[in-house]
């Protein structure tokens, strides 16, 4: 049998993400992942609602604003809302999120004593937040078992042929069922680095992937 073609049948997730992570030792971390070793879970989900949409350069920038000026969803909902969009500018749909912050931060001080929900359940609840960001305060904010999926992760899976979904709350739920319980808080953060760096949307690098051989290329039409 070719090599190329026994290497597919011996995918082993183990030794995918060890390859990934190595590779990822090259790149910067997301911000929502240094803010959530920094911070508390109010900050990642703040700053998880400013990521959406935006590149993260400019998430940890406006990040950094939002949080010199209000810590705690108290003083956070105080701001002006006009100076709140200024603050959290150029983020994507920046007057939105600033409407969306304001209201959360209300609900967190009304209805959870200033403190954010550990159950998705209840994120969910709050103004904005869907499932991928419900995921990510519950798994790297709280660090209990979570899936956070967003385009990077359902696009790398799906690319692999590891499983075939159509959207991310459909591969959130099948990696539930698949993917080893160890790697549910890790698998956002390690795919979100290399899909911003190595297996891009369109023409991935693969010929800097150490995971090629590996991989099933799903959907792929080019690659480098």
């Amino acid at each position: 049998m070719p090599f190329f073609i026994e290497s597919l049948l011996l995918f082993d997730i183990d030794v995918i993400l060890a390859k990934i992570k190595k590779k990822n030792k090259e790149f910067l971390e997301p911000a929502v992942t240094t803010i959530s070793r920094e911070r508390t879970p109010f900050h990642v989900l703040i700053s998880c609602i400013l990521s959406l949409r935006t590149k993260d350069q400019t998430t940890r920038e406006a990040s950094e604003r939002l949080f010199a000026t209000a810590d705690n969803p108290e003083d956070m909902k105080r701001i002006p809302l006009q100076k709140l969009e200024e603050l959290i500018y150029p983020v994507g749909f920046y007057r939105r999120k600033a409407v969306n912050i304001k209201e959360i931060c209300e609900a967190l001080t009304n209805d959870y004593k200033g403190k954010v929900p550990d159950e998705i359940d209840e994120l969910l609840k709050l103004n904005g937040v869907g499932r991928k960001t419900a995921n990510l305060v519950v798994s790297i904010g709280y660090k209990k078992p979570g899936i956070c999926v967003d385009v990077h992760v359902h696009r790398i899976t799906n690319r692999w042929g590891y499983i075939k979904t159509k959207n991310p709350t459909e591969t959130e739920f099948a990696l539930r069922k698949k993917l080893p319980k160890k790697y549910w808080l890790s698998i956002n953060d390690l795919l979100v680095t290399y899909g911003q760096n190595i297996c891009v949307p369109i023409s991935p690098k693969c010929s800097l992937c150490p995971v090629n051989i590996y991989c099933k290329k799903v959907g792929v039409t080019r690659h480098r």
